[in-house]
């Protein structure tokens, strides 16, 4: 196990899990980006799919799930939980203007033309953007 991975993975999950717990202890998810956080759901789910083809260790498995789990539970929470305290007239950004052209390049630009590869070789390009785009 590289220590620079591992110090990784539990820096990110520990910033998504202090993310959940700040959202369920204030019952508010009042400035955070709904959209953002749906586009970190689905470039987790199609970066991870490769789970359901071929099995690395226990130790990447559980935290791909985990990392796919926390991000659909942060978006249950904002959009369906405490929908009341979010504030969508402030996340402005349009994500088709992002998921389109995304979605195109990803046609075009990959390694192997199959569905596993058109899938995740887009994603690398949605989570700049929208690291970039968040306020």
């Amino acid at each position: 196990m590289n220590i620079f991975r591992l110090t990784g993975d539990l820096s990110h999950l520990a910033a998504i899990i202090i993310l959940l717990l700040k959202i369920w202890k204030s019952r508010s998810c009042a400035g955070i980006s709904g959209k953002s956080q749906l586009l970190f759901a689905l470039v987790f789910t199609t970066r991870y799919l490769d789970l359901f083809t071929s099995f690395i260790s226990l130790y990447n498995t559980s935290m791909k799930l985990i990392y796919i789990a926390c991000s659909y539970a942060t978006v249950y929470l904002i959009y369906m939980k405490f929908k009341a305290t979010y504030d969508g007239n402030h996340d402005t950004f349009r994500v088709e203007f992002l998921i389109v052209p995304v979605g195109g390049l990803s046609f075009l630009v990959n390694h192997d033309f199959s569905p596993l590869e058109v899938s995740c070789s887009g994603q690398e390009e949605v989570v700049i953007l929208v690291v970039l785009l968040q306020k």
